[in-house]
């Protein structure tokens, strides 16, 4: 065996992928008789579905039967004028009474024939407080239980609608189900309700129509659309309440499925379903999947065959492939550490010949890494200083103009010591975004600047709007980028305040979590929002202060600091615009107390 191995080291890459190879064929054929397994099982389940689809025909047609039968007695009785005397008529004398009771004995008599093929009881309440039964064993009621009684009440809500309901009657021995059918009675001219129609068949009965059709493992329920189980020839389900059932129902005859494989009953179940319209219910099949496929095919034995050929393949897959690689598997921990940033770290060039010439390769492609990562650094950092000095050269030719303009006058009317403060600001702002090359400020610096920026706004505009600072002392060493804050000062300065005269503009800086939250908030005309982007759509054709807009603010945060920080717009035509940027934690390294 270790001369075997011997001879192996000393082939190629090809004899070795072939041995390899060759093992991999078994554990293919296993996969090959596994996959012809489940063809073989779904197979069954489409022909089993075929054969229980046509099933479920059948005992739909059976049920359809007993439903036109109901419909002919609602019908006849509708029509009847006997009936709807005796729900109508007031009490009179006993006499009367006897008349009336007989008369409607006979004429129930008559309509019952349509049922003769059913065990029922057919029952009328009455406007007037009357009843009638042909037979009260199928659902013994009294009237006032009649009356208050919940299927009463469903069937006044919904008049024109045949509704089967579950009821259980309780007796003093045991709990007998019963499925009720029910309508309320109305004039066919005036649509006004005189009574009730109650058509009882007891659970047992009603399951004649599909009985002969379920075997063990193959079980049928009928569910009503409030998704309760009203028959089935699984006593245990019948009363209970399945909404997860009645979904895959639904699901089966909205999307036109022949069947759908779902867990119910803690199995898995192959589930066919049919909606039957004219009586709101859904017959459901479920055949137990692991109960009929077990008396097809012997799985426990094909599975250990499997398992045996799959382990002795995975063997000798195993001490080969070990052996094999044991080269491969040293240059791939080498990759690996250098890929958590040791990239100063070159691979021994060792092993076999193929591996030797990967090494090789690899090396060879760190140092161009080097030199290419060394390039992009220099050209990023060019890039980024030339971005940041165009941003901060692009200072409006009009803002400069008429800010002198109205010194000039400040001046001519003696006002120079307004003037002087003005040329001031004015200075202090050109120093902060003309000197100083930074990408940031701290929270403190940017304050200065905007009070400097709106000092000078105000005095050629007037103090109309107001400017409110809130900032909480713990963030004015934070760091946040440059003018990243006055173009929507700016832009509330310029657009918000088109129409209304006056208002206020709030700025409100502060920590939340480890999030610098800066929020700038108007009152004014408002605007419309660009609710994909969440950028502003204003009308107005005013030039903008700095020219970096508010367009590229968000862009320029995400770029700075990742997708998880940016803008936020909100705004409302009438009421106002709040502006909201979210931003990292930095704290200045001027402040090393602080960090």
């Amino acid at each position: 065996m270790k001369s075997f191995f011997e001879r192996i080291d000393s082939y190629g890459l090809f004899v070795k992928i072939f041995l390899v190879m060759f093992f991999s064929i078994i554990a293919i054929t296993i996969t090959i008789t596994v996959s012809t397994l489940k063809m073989s099982e779904n197979l069954f389940t489409e022909t089993f579905s075929v054969t229980n689809s046509k099933i479920l025909s059948q005992i739909e047609e059976n049920v359809e039967e007993f439903n036109y039968s109901v419909v002919s007695t609602v019908n006849h009785i509708e029509q009847s004028s006997t009936v709807k005397t005796f729900l109508t008529e007031s009490d009179s004398n006993s006499l009367e009474m006897t008349k009336s009771f007989y008369n409607m004995s006979v004429q129930m008599n008559l309509i019952r024939a349509h049922l003769d093929n059913y065990d029922t009881g057919i029952t009328v309440l009455g406007v007037n407080g009357r009843d009638f039964s042909t037979n009260r064993i199928y659902w013994p009621n009294t009237e006032k239980e009649l009356a208050d009684h919940e299927i009463t009440l469903n069937s006044l809500e919904n008049p024109k609608r045949l509704s089967y309901h579950y009821d259980d009657l309780y007796t003093e021995e045991l709990i007998k189900p019963a499925i009720i059918a029910s309508r309320a009675l109305s004039d066919r001219k005036s649509g006004e309700i005189y009574g009730v129609l109650y058509i009882a068949m007891q659970e047992l009965d009603f399951r004649q129509f599909y009985t002969s059709y379920t075997s063990e493992g193959n079980n049928v329920a009928i569910i009503n659309g409030a998704g309760t189980i009203v028959s089935s020839n699984n006593a245990e389900l019948i009363g209970r309440d399945e909404q997860v059932l009645l979904k895959h129902a639904k699901e089966i005859d909205e999307l036109n499925l022949n069947y759908k494989n779902v867990e119910f009953l803690d199995r898995e179940q192959i589930v066919l379903a049919e909606y039957l319209p004219s009586l709101d219910l859904y017959l459901v099949n479920f055949i137990d999947k692991e109960l009929v496929m077990a008396k097809m095919v012997d799985k426990k034995s094909i599975i250990l065959i499997s398992i045996l050929i799959a382990g002795i393949a995975l063997l000798f897959v195993y001490f080969i492939s070990r052996r094999l690689t044991s080269s491969l598997t040293g240059l791939v921990n080498q990759i690996n550490s250098i890929a958590k940033s040791n990239f100063d770290h070159y691979i021994t060039v060792s092993g076999s010949y193929e591996t030797k010439q990967v090494a090789t390769a690899f090396n060879i492609m760190l140092d161009e890494l080097h030199e290419y990562v060394e390039e992009l650094i220099l050209t990023q950092k060019s890039q980024r200083n030339a971005e940041l000095a165009a941003l901060q050269q692009q200072i409006n030719p009009h803002f400069l103009y008429n800010t002198l303009a109205s010194i000039k006058i400040m001046v001519k009317q003696g006002n120079r010591e307004k003037a002087s403060e003005m040329i001031n600001k004015l200075i202090s702002l050109l120093q902060n975004t003309l000197g100083n090359i930074s990408e940031t400020n701290t929270v403190e610096q940017e304050l200065s600047n905007m009070k400097d920026y709106t000092f000078i706004n105000q005095a050629r505009y007037g103090e109309q709007i107001r400017v409110n600072y809130y900032i909480t002392p713990d963030v004015l060493s934070c760091e946040l980028p440059k003018l990243i804050i006055q173009p929507f000062i700016e832009n509330a300065f310029f657009h918000a305040f088109n129409h209304k005269t006056s208002g206020f503009i709030h700025v409100m800086i502060g920590q939340e979590e480890n999030t610098l939250i800066c929020e700038i908030i108007d009152n004014g005309d408002g605007m419309e929002t660009n609710l994909d982007k969440q950028l502003p759509s204003y009308k107005s054709k005013r030039q903008l202060f700095s020219g970096i807009g508010v367009k590229n603010v968000s862009e320029r945060i995400k770029l700075l600091y990742g997708e998880a920080y940016g803008v936020e717009i909100s705004s409302e035509l009438g009421e106002g615009t709040k502006v909201k940027l979210r931003l990292p934690i930095i704290k200045s390294v001027d402040n090393p107390e602080l960090q």
